[in-house]
């Protein structure tokens, strides 16, 4: 499966974004923890499929278990 997630040192300074866009990965992760939905981030990023979105989190979960 291709990563929804890139990195390169020319775009926002190396950290993860949402593959061809500029949208920092961390925003996604930031309204979560500030309480907002999913929805919301979509709604207010619409840069951003869902599909990206929920695939970038199973990434993060994927990665997180993997260290246990």
């Amino acid at each position: 499966m291709h990563s929804v997630v890139a990195r390169n040192p020319q775009v926002m300074s190396g950290e993860a974004v949402f593959r061809d866009t500029r949208i920092l990965v961390r925003t996604l992760f930031d309204y979560l923890e500030a309480g907002h939905s999913l929805e919301r981030f979509l709604q207010d990023v619409p840069q951003v499929s869902r599909e990206a979105a929920v695939q970038a989190l199973e990434e993060a979960k994927t990665s997180l278990l993997s260290r246990c």
